[in-house]
């Protein structure tokens, strides 16, 4: 029997380059009672057109927000562009500041049968898992913890940006729900310098020359801090950290070697989930395995 029940949201980055983000998040969900609905008219939450044309950008949010609505349902994101998008729009629309705005849009969603009334609620992944969930439930479907493992948690930009549309959830200078759930696990949250640096992901499209020098930079911080990886909750930050790893250290001579888990795959593992066939870590760019092994390795020294 579900406890909890949410619209999916995937948004565009997660079916393309991210599967194993969805696979994992769905299998964890599963087990700890929250039913997701897929709705197949979703489409992209508008955050690529906001700084193009603002009122395209936020009727792509309001008919996304308007269909689960229609459906009785919330939405948990998994991206945390969309969550901030569509949380910011969500905020402004139902503000008396939005009231014209809100009369705009309804009128372009007319054509689809739409109207948003503003009474739908939206969450992301991680935030749903300490609010909805709560750390007691999570913690009783630790079945493998953790113990003696090191993880860096990047919480990004957008997760809790902007703050005031998602209702002191977290601090968004000093926030600390990423470092619970990592606690959670068993796991160590490893704490390190400049830790809430963006990914460097939003201004890739204008060249790779300062988005590789920042994904460097916290690589090179996370390395000293000595942990074992490090765990995120947004695709696109996944790109820049997973998928441009090798890339980086080639270019600089290093070695890496830091896996980028979501945070998904890193609470199955506490779970005890099968890490390639519930977890799908065989499409993470940086290898787990060595991870996997020093999980096993610490988890028969204590036996």
């Amino acid at each position: 029997m579900t406890d909890v029940k949410y619209a999916i949201f995937l948004g565009c980055t997660v079916p393309v380059r991210s599967f194993h983000y969805e696979l994992s998040a769905r299998r964890v969900l599963d087990k700890l009672g929250v039913e997701l609905v897929d709705i197949p008219d979703f489409a992209c939450c508008g955050y690529p057109m906001e700084g193009i044309e603002h009122k395209a950008s936020s009727a792509l949010a309001a008919r996304n927000l308007a269909l689960a609505e229609s459906q009785g349902l919330d939405i948990m994101t998994l991206c945390s562009a969309c969550t901030g998008h569509m949380a910011k729009t969500l905020a402004h629309l139902t503000s008396e500041g939005g009231a014209e705005e809100l009369k705009e849009i309804n009128g372009y969603l007319k054509e689809f049968g739409l109207e948003f009334k503003g009474t739908v609620k939206l969450k992301h992944f991680a935030r749903i898992l300490l609010e909805d969930v709560g750390i007691e439930k999570i913690k009783e479907a630790v079945t493998e913890p953790l113990n003696g493992i090191r993880i860096a948690p990047h919480y990004g930009c957008h997760y809790l940006k902007p703050s005031e549309a998602f209702e002191g959830f977290d601090d968004p200078f000093h926030p600390e729900s990423l470092d619970k759930l990592i606690e959670v696990t068993g796991a160590t949250a490893v704490n390190y310098e400049d830790r809430m640096q963006c990914c460097g992901g939003g201004i890739l499209a204008l060249g790779e020359e300062t988005p590789i020098k920042m994904v460097k930079a916290k690589l090179d911080h996370i390395k000293s801090a000595g942990a074992d990886a490090m765990t995120l909750i947004c695709p696109f930050c996944n790109i820049m950290y997973d998928e441009f790893q090798p890339t980086i250290g080639s270019q600089f001579e290093i070695e890496y070697d830091i896996p980028s888990l979501f945070y998904s795959q890193l609470l199955g593992l506490a779970m005890g989930l099968d890490p390639k066939k519930e977890l799908s870590v065989k499409k993470n760019v940086v290898k787990v395995k060595p991870l996997l092994k020093k999980i096993e390795e610490l988890k028969n020294g204590s036996e």
